[in-house]
């Protein structure tokens, strides 16, 4: 098993941070695009080849965003009609979350089968993710959900503050 973290920067405009290792060694780059329409983030390997884009559909009646994890669209997260409270939906082709997502503590299953885990770190700077890979081959999907997912997190939080 492999643990992955997630740090963001606090002030960061652009949407610049990394994910590490256990000792701390930078393993993939994440980039946001700044002022651009549509918003867009790019996952890339060490050698900053592209392994995964998160992308907000721009004109839709609720928000949806596109993950492309090596050159194929993965997953969709899209928000349903509610009065109240607001509720999105995860739809992966063979991929199952399981847990309070929302709250960035839950499991990824493939066919009934663990593959990875998140949780969020409590107590730091900025928000941290650590991500526990059982499944290698799913490495990449797994941190493209993390990071999209706080993507409609913050989206979510900006149109809070915005009303």
């Amino acid at each position: 098993m492999r643990k992955l973290y997630i740090k963001q920067k606090v002030f960061s405009l652009s949407g610049k941070f990394k994910v590490t290792d256990n000792e701390q060694q930078d393993v993939y780059y994440i980039e946001g695009s700044f002022l651009q329409i549509p918003k867009t983030f790019t996952i890339m390997d060490p050698a900053r080849k592209e392994i995964a884009l998160i992308t907000k559909k721009v004109f839709s009646l609720m928000p949806k965003f596109f993950v492309e994890v090596e050159g194929r669209e993965a997953l969709t997260i899209k928000k349903e009609f509610t009065l109240f409270k607001a509720r999105y939906t995860i739809d992966a082709e063979g991929v199952e979350v399981s847990g309070n997502w929302w709250d960035m503590n839950f499991e990824v299953l493939q066919q009934g089968k663990v593959v990875g885990s998140v949780s969020k770190q409590w107590l730091t700077w900025g928000d941290t993710y650590e991500i526990n890979v059982i499944d290698e081959e799913m490495e990449h999907l797994l941190i493209a959900l993390v990071v999209a997912i706080d993507c409609v997190k913050a989206s979510e939080a900006a149109a809070a503050a915005a009303t």
